[in-house]
């Protein structure tokens, strides 16, 4: 079974508050679902169309972890933390080749 990956990629960020608490939950929340941490951070550069904002990609052993980790009580803790308009992100989960 392939591997699955979860990228967040952050547009703008207007809370950083909502999302420090956010990642309080979330972390702790995707780790026990198997997800690793393998980078997060603002982008070392960016090409083409895009931004220097906060990246975050995360490994899972599959897709059905990944999606269920998004779909966990945890994790929808961590977006109620977050809120409606703290961020602006595109999170995309794909399967590994």
């Amino acid at each position: 079974m392939a591997k699955a990956y979860w990228i967040s990629a952050y547009r703008s960020i207007s809370n950083p508050d909502a999302l420090a608490e956010y990642a309080k939950l979330a972390g702790p929340s995707l780790t026990a679902a198997g997800g690793k941490f393998l980078a997060r951070g603002v982008a070392a550069a960016a090409k083409e169309h895009g931004q220097k904002e906060r990246t975050v990609l995360i490994e899972f052993e599959s897709l059905d972890a990944a999606l269920a980790a998004y779909d966990s009580p945890g994790y929808k803790a961590a977006l109620a933390a977050l809120g409606e308009n703290a961020v602006v992100r595109d999170i995309r989960i794909l399967e590994g080749v």
